[in-house]
């Protein structure tokens, strides 16, 4: 079995306003349609803490990638329609940034 030692990260700024509904959205619907495309081994959702911003909230979501061409594949195949699908349903409401990570070390 290779190493997992690649991530996508896609940090979002939320509304307070829908930042419950959007919430529920991404855990029901949006994280499990992206790793449905199979380009992903794991994701992991998370609320970034301590952020001073009264208007909005800050989330991240960790996807797991094999490797590069699994990431080259969502973004030709699948990434545009998902990410036109969120802009769609929060347009102004949600701000997002995303980034790339090679794991060098692990330690537990």
């Amino acid at each position: 079995m290779s190493e997992h030692n690649i991530i996508y990260n896609v940090t979002i700024k939320v509304d307070k306003k829908v930042e419950a509904e959007w919430y529920d959205w991404m855990k029901s619907v949006h994280i499990p349609d992206v790793m449905q495309t199979g380009c992903f081994i794991e994701s992991r959702f998370n609320k970034i803490l301590y952020v001073d911003d009264d208007e909005g909230s800050m989330y991240t979501v960790q996807y797991t990638l094999e490797n590069l061409s699994q990431l080259q594949k969502y973004h030709v195949n699948y990434a545009p329609k998902l990410q036109k699908a969120h802009q769609d349903r929060y347009q102004d409401q949600c701000v997002a940034f995303r980034s790339v990570m090679e794991i060098k070390e692990k330690f537990e």
